[in-house]
């Protein structure tokens, strides 16, 4: 069974992210859709059992190291894609807190470095990563472009405040990928860019936070990557540039 038919058989895939919660999810949902011919898997840290993968797929997935802080790490990703062609690009990673910052309550506890980090990983990077993977993407098929995003980074649905440097970020990545659409529909006519809310997802990430989730709107990994890829399956040209929740329905900016 395949959650990609409306792609081209077989689809070249590269998901940038593999080791994370999601990212891995997806790694699973897309070895086990038989219209991946072939998948470039990229991380900071290689998976403890990536050599066991790549062994068992030996014909359709490769494993990669990527530093998203270092555009030449993310140049030197597209080098190795170069001839590949590939359909669909899928930017999984995302930083919510790290061991010494969480999200801000308030402006008082604005950090300059910690927002740098959120805009770099959770912004700059997906842009730097359109830049040097939509080139290699094909110009008269149907092609998608995806990065993760959140509905917190929706300006116009902000009731709560709070999280300043992660909400901005988000919007920052909102606007990056809308300005991508829009000049590349100039030469990729078939081409989708969109960002993915994939919900309240139970990984590393939202573990802080899950407290106050309902039961039935936290996540598994497993249901969420099955749920974007459905979505991103039924996206047209026509809806490039927006954002779109794990349910199908488009987030306001």
């Amino acid at each position: 069974m395949s959650l990609l038919n409306a792609f081209e058989s077989p689809v070249t895939a590269v998901l940038v992210g593999a080791s994370g919660g999601i990212g891995r999810a997806l790694l699973e949902q897309l070895l086990a859709d038989e219209r991946i011919g072939r998948l470039y898997a990229f991380s900071r840290s290689t998976p403890a059992d990536a050599a066991q993968l790549a062994a068992t797929y030996p014909d359709r997935l490769s494993f990669h190291r990527i530093d998203l802080s270092d555009e030449t790490s993310i140049a030197a990703a597209a080098d190795l894609l170069h001839g590949q062609s590939p359909q669909l690009v899928l930017v999984t990673t995302g930083l919510l807190h790290t061991d010494t910052a969480m999200p801000e309550k308030s402006w008082r506890a604005l950090d300059g470095e910690y927002f740098q980090q959120q805009m770099q990983i959770n912004a700059l990077a997906p842009a730097l990563l359109a830049k040097h993977l939509i080139p290699l993407l094909p110009k008269d098929k149907r092609a998608v472009f995806a990065a993760l995003s959140a509905r917190v980074g929706s300006i116009s649905d902000n009731r709560l405040g709070g999280w300043y440097s992660y909400r901005a970020s988000k919007a920052a990545l909102n606007m990056l990928l809308r300005c991508t659409a829009i000049e590349a529909k100039r030469r990729w006519p078939q081409l989708v860019v969109a960002g993915l809310h994939p919900g309240t997802v139970d990984t590393p990430l939202s573990q802080p936070f899950q407290a106050r989730v309902a039961e039935d709107k936290l996540f598994t990994p497993e249901f969420s990557a099955r749920s974007l890829l459905q979505v991103l399956d039924g996206l047209t040209p026509q809806q490039s540039g927006q954002v779109f929740a794990w349910d199908g329905q488009a987030i306001p900016a």
